[in-house]
């Protein structure tokens, strides 16, 4: 099982860090990352294998979400099934 994770806002150290850091302490595996900063705005795409992870998804995505607060960005954790039925006409 696969999911997205979006990370949109102001550029600073540690961004990448905290994300994947958080990923790791669920044992949820990176398996591809892109990202861009255009000006100080600061955009990442990861796709990450949830299937061994040791919380609930639902639980996962609500931690990765307040980290986002906490760092005045916008952090959000989807299903691979959810994003492709939302991407499908």
């Amino acid at each position: 099982m696969r999911a997205v994770i979006t990370v949109i806002g102001k550029d600073m150290v540690g961004i990448l860090a905290k994300v994947s850091n958080e990923c790791a302490e669920h044992n949820i595996n990176v398996l591809e990352v892109t990202q861009s900063i255009l000006q100080d705005m600061f955009a990442m795409i990861m796709m990450v294998d949830i299937s061994k992870c040791n919380i609930p998804f639902t639980e996962f995505a609500d931690n990765i979400g307040k980290i986002g607060d906490e760092m005045g960005l916008s952090i959000h954790a989807m299903h691979e099934d959810i994003f492709n039925a939302m991407h499908t006409i």
